[in-house]
């Protein structure tokens, strides 16, 4: 396993990347989410949880310009399960499992974000910590002289362990996209010394929110953490 510390530090910008695993103790299930950015209007957000679910929101609705690929539902619950991603695919892989479809059927439907020239790629979670037990499916959608490379990970639940990806291995122009398989990262038992792990991992200059959800596995109970680069 890597240490997600020195993974981090090796990369200034990331991007948006998701984190979930599996606490030392076999307790808790952990679903992390964070944003990077580098322009004003990438940096101009914020983490909100209402009702259980996980938003993006301006910090600064004056200078919001194209809200699309800014403003979504990072997290959202169903049932047993938790989707977060970084996007608004996070709505339609929600609509597909309510339909009684699946995670992978819901993002076969989806493409690369279309932000020439990064063509960012879309990265999605859906974690499942039903009869308690942690198991989970990871997707990067990539693009690929302008087609989308689908890429789907299963696992389950292992102490200890966790699997992270991201949307970019560096800084560049244009960015260039995450490659290979997502990153296999150790775990903490404690949410706040994970969320701090995490944060301070996080380039400086570019960090902009984190979210971590510990699920306790026996009674189903959740604890969360944000914490945003802009203060409210």
């Amino acid at each position: 396993m890597d240490s997600i510390t020195t993974l981090l530090a090796a990369n200034s910008y990331p991007g948006r990347g998701i984190v979930v695993g599996l606490t030392p103790d076999a307790q808790n299930a952990v679903i992390t989410y964070f944003l990077m950015g580098r322009s004003r209007e990438s940096r101009n957000r914020q983490l909100v949880e209402k009702d259980g679910v996980v938003y993006t929101k301006a910090f600064d609705e004056r200078i919001v310009l194209d809200p699309s690929l800014l403003i979504y539902a990072a997290l959202r619950v169903i049932g047993h399960s938790a989707i977060v991603t970084n996007g608004d695919q996070t709505d339609t892989i929600c609509k597909y499992i309510n339909s009684g479809s699946t995670f992978e059927e819901a993002l076969r439907t989806r493409s690369y974000e279309p932000d020439e020239p990064n063509y960012t790629p879309r990265i999605s979670a859906y974690v499942s910590t039903a009869n308690r037990h942690l198991s989970y499916r990871l997707s990067i959608l990539r693009e690929r002289k302008l087609t989308t490379l689908r890429s789907f990970f299963e696992y389950s639940g292992v102490a200890g362990e966790g699997h992270m990806i991201h949307t970019y291995v560096g800084d560049g122009y244009p960015l260039p996209p995450f490659e290979g398989e997502p990153f296999t990262v150790g775990m903490m038992d404690d949410i706040e010394d994970w969320t701090q792990l995490v944060w301070r991992g996080l380039n400086e200059d570019n960090r902009v929110a984190l979210l971590t959800r510990y699920i306790n596995l026996s009674s189903g109970g959740t604890e969360t953490q944000i914490v945003n680069r802009h203060k409210s």
